[in-house]
């Protein structure tokens, strides 16, 4: 490959080559429904995704936890462009709400007083960008998780297992949750959300525009392990019993001593957060995978090296339930 040389451009020929940018952005990027959230906080600063565990005790079993997990796992950054990553759509107050029939059905939510159904776009059921996996209606394998913000009622709605069932004429899922994002309401004990810890997703994602917006990030992010034990607060339920591995809700924190300081300044941005904020162990699957969003603007060949440099030894397991305001007692798998 020939050594690039920046030549600047006349002013004709910069104007067709943004106008170029632009189009093929606007081809690859997310409908106009798929907005960002930039300037608004997901739930409280008080609440268990926004709490800074910088300074919060290390968990007597932490070494053996990370010991489970593996002492030298790499981390990965479980998103990308289109179809790596969770999306997320953010709609207005009178967008039209409609039914899900729900497997999970006795922990799953079916509305808001007043206001029954979820706010789930027409194009969904013909367009990609919509459900995880990113294929139009959601087809019949993964997690195909659905993320939907109601703007104007600041309501989130969480679906996992989304399938549109064009024979019968209805939306189909595994579970659903509705998050009120302005208080820190738990979902009922031993209850699941669309996530297996049953915590809100969308609050514990990497977002683009957060990491290469101004200021800093000042939430947690989501991750998983191959196999859970129980569960601690916050988190409301269990799926697995696995003995020595972490539980459900446990946190993470990369290590203060973890040097940082040579890494691109979006990828720094994303390790102070793991070192303020940490990770929340919300579901079974790889270990240390770090949940984002699908966005066509991620750059893997960039978020790849990065992450894979981390080890799970660069972190350490927060006090299981730190935080909950009174000493949380141990879940009975433990």
């Amino acid at each position: 490959m020939k050594a690039s040389v920046d030549v600047p451009l006349r002013p004709a020929l910069a104007a067709v080559v943004f106008a170029l940018a632009v189009a093929v952005v606007s081809a690859a990027a997310p409908p106009v429904l798929l907005e960002p959230l930039t300037g608004r906080q997901l739930f409280p600063a008080s609440n268990w995704w926004n709490q800074d565990v910088s300074a919060a005790p290390v968990d007597s079993r932490s070494a053996q936890f990370v010991s489970w997990i593996g002492t030298t796992r790499q981390l990965h950054p479980d998103f990308g462009p289109p179809p790596y990553g969770i999306p997320y759509v953010v709609v207005a107050g009178d967008q039209a709400r409609v039914p899900v029939t729900f497997e999970y059905d006795d922990e799953s939510d079916t509305g808001v007083p007043g206001l029954s159904g979820y706010p789930i776009p027409e194009e969904a059921k013909t367009q990609p960008h919509f459900i995880e996996g990113d294929v139009p209606g959601g087809g019949t394998s993964g997690d195909r998780h659905l993320l939907i913000v109601d703007r104007d009622r600041w309501l989130l709605y969480e679906i996992f297992a989304t399938r549109w069932n064009g024979s019968a004429g209805r939306w189909e899922a595994g579970s659903g949750a509705i998050f009120d994002l302005s208080t820190n309401a738990r979902r009922p004990e031993t209850w699941t959300s669309a996530d297996a810890a049953g915590l809100a997703i969308l609050p514990g994602l990497v977002r683009y525009d957060e990491v290469y917006g101004a200021g800093e990030i000042a939430h947690a992010f989501r991750f998983s392990t191959r196999a859970t034990n129980d569960y601690v607060w916050p988190a409301s339920h269990r799926a697995g019993s696995t003995v020595n591995a972490p539980p459900m809700g446990t946190r993470m924190r990369m290590k203060a001593s973890r040097d940082i300081s040579g890494y691109p300044p979006e990828i720094q941005k994303i390790f102070r957060a793991m070192k303020r904020y940490g990770l929340i162990l919300a579901d079974n699957g790889s270990d240390m995978y770090i949940t984002g969003t699908m966005d066509a603007r991620w750059n893997n060949d960039v978020l790849n090296p990065a992450f894979h440099s981390l080890r799970a030894d660069d972190f350490e397991v927060v006090e299981l339930g730190w935080g909950r305001g009174t000493p949380p007692l141990p879940p009975t798998g433990l």
